[in-house]
């Protein structure tokens, strides 16, 4: 059987967590940040987790990810 090819641009997009979930940015963290309050830009400049409906499809990107424990 070959092997899996690993989609590079979401290899630089996501990365696993200790627990084996898969950590990603915010969006609007890019550009037009005057206007926006420094509270905001502080919340949506954390990582969070990928939602679980997204999972699998992440994990077929990037098969070299941890899985979940």
């Amino acid at each position: 059987m070959p092997k899996l090819k690993t989609r590079r641009a979401a290899a630089k997009r996501f990365r696993s967590t200790g627990r084996g979930k898969i950590a990603r940015r915010k969006a609007f963290k890019s550009h037009l940040l005057e206007h926006k309050s420094p509270d905001k830009k502080r919340h949506i400049g954390k990582m969070t987790l990928v939602h679980e409906t997204d999972d699998a499809r992440v994990r077929g990107m990037v098969p070299t990810l941890k899985k979940q424990k």
